[in-house]
């Protein structure tokens, strides 16, 4: 009777040990799926946050180091226009082409503000573009002789030059709003609006008489 009872109290403890095991691989089942879980949905929202704020950093340091590019060609175009004004014979073109200089020289003056206005220390990084639009103006001064043809060559040169900047700035306003940078959006607007009145000052006040010119010479 006394193995009898043995017995059952045996298969009794160990079926409730066994119910005890079920239970606990139950209960870590489930926390582990709600740790997954939670893992994953907090996962998402940052992951997104991170990759906005990334893009953001993105966008400021591309903008940062276009006005590094641009402060370094218009410094380097302060070297370059005497040079074309002294290899023009047109005065049309020397006017033009002094005039912009004055420009210019406040232009770099004015990119200082804009870095000044974002929080950064003004520097220059070599831009490969504007080096290799001077380089071919001063080619085209090497080619040709003084006159009409050089000068038409000069303000070739000079135009694309003007394209590039309104380009250049234009982007930049765009960035400089995107950014939330009002007062850089003003002064960049500013000298985007001086770029164009200086390609259309090449085109009415010196191109057209000399392209004529140019033309003549080339007859003869």
């Amino acid at each position: 009777m006394k193995d009898s009872n043995t017995t059952a109290a045996k298969k009794t403890t160990a079926a409730t040990a066994s119910k005890s095991k079920t239970t606990t691989a139950a209960s870590k089942s489930k926390t582990t799926a709600a740790s997954k879980t939670t893992a994953s949905k907090s996962t998402t929202p940052k992951g997104t946050v991170k990759a906005k704020t990334s893009a953001a950093e993105g966008l400021r340091e591309l903008f940062v180091d276009s006005l590094k590019d641009i402060y370094w060609a218009e410094k380097a175009l302060v070297k370059a226009l005497p040079k074309m004004a002294k290899n023009a014979s047109s005065q049309n073109l020397i006017d033009a082409i002094n005039d912009h200089l004055a420009v210019t020289q406040g232009q770099v003056t004015r990119l200082e503000q804009v870095f000044a206005s974002v929080g950064e220390k003004a520097a220059a990084k070599k831009c490969d573009a504007m080096e290799g639009l001077i380089k071919e103006g001063e080619g085209i001064m090497e080619e040709t002789e003084v006159g009409a043809v050089r000068d038409a060559g000069i303000i070739a040169a000079s135009q694309k030059i003007e394209h590039y900047e309104i380009a250049t700035y234009g982007t930049l306003a765009a960035f400089a709003k995107t950014l939330g940078e009002d007062e850089a959006v003003s002064l960049l607007t500013e000298t985007l609006n001086e770029e164009k009145e200086a390609d259309i000052t090449l085109t009415e006040a010196a191109y057209n008489t000399i392209n004529f010119d140019a033309t003549e010479e080339e007859e003869k």
